[in-house]
């Protein structure tokens, strides 16, 4: 049976509750999905370890709140052609239709299984000794460090290759895939998962590179933290039907937030303690990586995050939310992306 739809509305707008609800979703399909694949030991203990971590689950969040807020719109869309109806009645309705009538919600729920994945996959290779050699990841043991590093480097192998699997596998749990939604998922999430690998590169090459530009930072960044972001709030967009407005929308908010998140991580690696962070503070010093915060100074670049996080709300007001750009919280109260934005504004780790 298909697991009831999870929705931001359906939690009086909590978005503690609903990104609670989200994660405990993906908990769920986490052990759904590596029972069908059958991996051998020690490569499924691996894969277990690494994704059942405390990590922010971010890029799930991210597939959810899309979905949730291109629904949402749609539904005030569709109350504004006919005032007589009543919101609340129309919007349960459009969802009850959804979860009777096809898999769009299943759909969410792949895709939000498929960014977490190969976000899992990159941290895996990312902490390996060949890379950044961190012993910590997600207030945890790096996986090289429990298993074998041969088994660390196939858990991401098999990790990635399960992020596309699981967009046409035939789950226990989920409805049958849908094979037009899928095929637009795949489209909008393979090249990303390319540029993803890309950026990872451009910004080893960048390591103890002197008199770098924030034009090069950010070419960097747009890749190897942006890509995967904007997958995920397109992906959602897509499984919620997203008109072509409503998709550029949600592209221009991705890119904002991703540079948003890279300057914020940045920040926090010079600013918080390791035992916050989950991960080795100063790690980017140590490796001499090239940084906002070492072009720009702590001061200016959380200026600069504060801007692309404004201008990412903006572009999601402006064609997936009622409300008008005031910049105050409460326009977050009503829509899970602009409720997301805040949340990681106010992130510590």
């Amino acid at each position: 049976m298909p697991a009831r739809l999870v929705s931001f509305s359906g939690f009086d707008n909590n978005t503690e509750q609903f990104h609670n609800a989200v994660r405990a979703q993906l908990s769920q399909d986490i052990e759904v999905l590596f029972a069908y694949a059958e991996l051998p030991s020690p490569l499924i203990d691996a894969c277990r370890y690494v994704m059942t971590g405390q990590g922010k689950l971010v890029r799930p969040l991210l597939v959810a709140s899309a979905f949730d807020s291109v629904n949402q719109s749609n539904a005030n869309a569709n109350e504004n052609t006919d005032k007589s109806t009543d919101r609340r009645t129309t919007y349960n309705s459009d969802l009850e239709s959804l979860l009777e009538n096809d898999s769009d919600y299943d759909m969410c729920r792949r895709a939000a299984l498929a960014v977490e994945l190969l976000h899992t996959y990159s941290l895996v290779h990312d902490d390996l000794p060949c890379m950044d050699d961190d012993e910590l990841r997600r207030g945890q043991p790096t996986a090289h460090i429990v298993f074998e590093e041969s088994t660390a480097l196939l858990a991401g192998d098999v990790l990635q290759t399960l992020a596309f699997e699981v967009l046409t596998a035939e789950l226990p749990t989920f409805a049958p895939f849908d094979s037009s939604i899928a095929s637009q998922l795949i489209a909008i999430f393979a090249p990303r998962a390319r540029r993803m690998v890309s950026g990872q590169m451009l910004d080893l090459n960048a390591e103890a590179t002197t008199g770098i530009s924030q034009s090069d930072l950010e070419a960097i960044h747009r890749d190897k933290t942006g890509a995967l972001i904007e997958a995920a709030m397109l992906m959602g967009g897509i499984c919620a039907g997203a008109t072509a407005p409503q998709r550029m929308a949600l592209q221009e908010c991705a890119q904002h937030i991703g540079l948003a998140f890279q300057v914020q991580d940045d920040i926090l690696d010079v600013t918080t303690s390791t035992d916050t962070l989950g991960k080795p503070a100063g790690s980017d010093e140590k490796l001499d990586k090239s940084t906002y915060v070492k072009l720009m100074g702590v001061e200016q670049a959380t200026s600069y995050a504060q801007s692309l996080f404004n201008d990412g709300r903006a572009a999601i007001i402006r064609e997936l939310s009622s409300r008008e750009l005031s910049g105050k919280k409460d326009s977050a109260d009503n829509n899970a992306l602009l409720a997301l934005i805040e949340w990681l504004w106010s992130r510590k780790k």
